[in-house]
């Protein structure tokens, strides 16, 4: 039986992360994965490929947005799928190879294959040809990522009714498509399609869009998606999925009302990928929901075995899965790691308009601290966002009710994902607000939008404690 040091599970971003922290320690790391080369589902059927669409997709809307304008450019369907694929495989294959690179740079070993445990720290690596081996480790990373849902009232047959992996594969674009879901993934896939003139409509049982955003930032999507001409039926249940053999599917609501799509995207939520590796074998214990239970380092109840990303439930973000995983590596390694938890790290659902977010919403500050101050900024009212043609969008900033700490910061709209780092950088730093009106911002920038929301907040400070307002210069 060979020995390693580490043996990483999955070569998502959980894996990647964790592999690469011990390499660069000494460690001799083995990264197992099914796949050909390290990226898992993010580089293969995830966030490179979702987000590549989407930057695609944006790309041809504008260009037909400004064509119906000034430009003699026409943009048709078949056009706007070749290019989106081609872009898609350039970029994944890119990704791909980067990811490899590295990983060989560093001295992290790569086997394809497939992993079972057969104790605590032994697994049986079964490749996709020759002989299997047997393989044991002083530390195990487990970070095999997660698959869509499918339920069993669903018919999934990737052909008329598609999941989130199956979508990428479209060879034409559909007149229309149903998304059953409204999470992140759902609404994706949603803002890219109709901004590539395909009708969509979402069915959800909650009445907006991401619960765990801001409400205004949920409300803000659902404004602009169906300004773009699409449906969104929220506090609505199906009862039924059926393709008529006609070219369309028939999604059945509760209250009778059927509603017709060329194409379903069932996108209601997605399982840990942890069926075939024998977790039980290694003593590992599940949830309810079928996750592994770890603790805030990532440790599992038995001594040397971590899990990281979406193995271990919420918030399942690709950011946070890399974060896991390295905290997960350095508290193998002895080495310090925050005992704080992810309660201050940023979301970005990057649909069209994108949303960005980092602290409390607005309903977790006022349950937490009563009266809380609100500022916004308009993105339409800002000299970038004109130069840009922002058509919609805002960022807001919640503080406390003195109005001297920053709670949340929240945007809707272009390169909002990026925009929220720097509120979120001066509430690690404990800034108050009045930091952004007193400092130079380049002019002009979509960053000048923190002035604004803060002086915004500042007037309302000063008009809850009754004095004069004070004109920033």
């Amino acid at each position: 039986m060979q020995h390693h040091d580490w043996i990483v599970i999955g070569g998502g971003p959980a894996g990647q992360k964790a592999a690469l922290q011990g390499a660069r320690e000494g460690r001799r790391v083995l990264l197992v994965d099914q796949g050909r080369a390290p990226g898992g589902e993010c580089v293969n059927r995830g966030t490179i490929p979702s987000k590549t669409l989407r930057e695609t997709a944006r790309h041809f809307a504008e260009v037909r947005r400004r064509s119906a304008d000034t430009l003699a450019v026409e943009v048709t369907p078949d056009v706007q799928l070749a290019g989106l694929m081609t872009r898609l495989d350039v970029v994944r294959e890119a990704h791909a190879h980067t990811l490899s690179a590295q990983m060989e740079r560093e001295g992290v070993t790569f086997r394809q294959a497939r992993a079972r445990f057969t104790g605590a720290k032994t697994l049986l690596l079964q490749p996709p040809s020759g002989a299997s081996e047997d393989v044991s480790a002083d530390a195990v990373f487990i970070a095999t990522g997660s698959r869509p849902r499918k339920p069993a009232d669903v018919p999934i047959d990737h052909e008329n009714v598609l999941d989130s992996d199956s979508i990428l594969s479209l060879v034409y674009l559909p007149r229309s498509l149903v998304v059953m879901g409204a999470g992140v993934i759902a609404i994706e896939f949603a803002s890219i399609f109709i901004s590539l003139g395909v009708e969509v409509t979402v069915i959800d049982r909650n009445t907006l869009p991401v619960g765990f955003m801001d409400e205004d930032l949920s409300r803000g999507f659902v404004r602009a998606f169906e300004a773009r001409g699409g449906r969104f039926l929220g506090g609505r249940q199906y009862t039924d999925v059926a393709a008529d053999g006609l070219g369309s599917v028939h999604v059945t609501l509760e209250d009778g009302e059927v509603v017709k799509g060329e194409k379903v995207l069932c996108a209601l939520g997605r399982l840990p990928n942890l069926d075939r590796l024998d977790v039980e074998k290694a003593g590992l214990t599940r949830t309810e929901r079928g996750y592994l239970v770890a603790d805030a380092h990532g440790h599992t109840s038995v001594p040397g075995i971590y899990a990281a990303g979406d193995v271990i439930g919420p918030p399942a973000l690709a950011s946070t899965s890399m974060e896991q995983g390295r905290r997960a590596a350095r508290h193998a390694l002895g080495q310090p790691v925050p005992d704080e938890d992810f309660g201050m790290v940023p979301s970005g659902v990057y649909t069209i308009p994108e949303m960005g977010s980092v602290g409390l919403t607005e309903a977790q500050a006022r349950e937490t601290h009563g009266e809380v101050l609100v500022g916004r900024a308009s993105f339409v009212e800002l000299a970038r966002g004109m130069i840009q043609g922002a058509e919609e969008g805002f960022l807001k900033i919640i503080a406390d009710p003195t109005g001297t700490k920053i709670l949340g910061c929240h945007a809707l709209g272009e390169g909002s994902a990026e925009l929220v780092h720097l509120g979120e950088m001066a509430m690690l730093g404990g800034l108050k607000p009045e930091v952004f009106v007193d400092r130079t911002f380049n002019f002009p920038t979509m960053a000048e939008a923190y002035r604004v929301a803060v002086q915004d907040l500042l007037a309302k400070a000063r008009t809850a404690r009754g004095s004069v307002p004070r004109v920033a210069a």
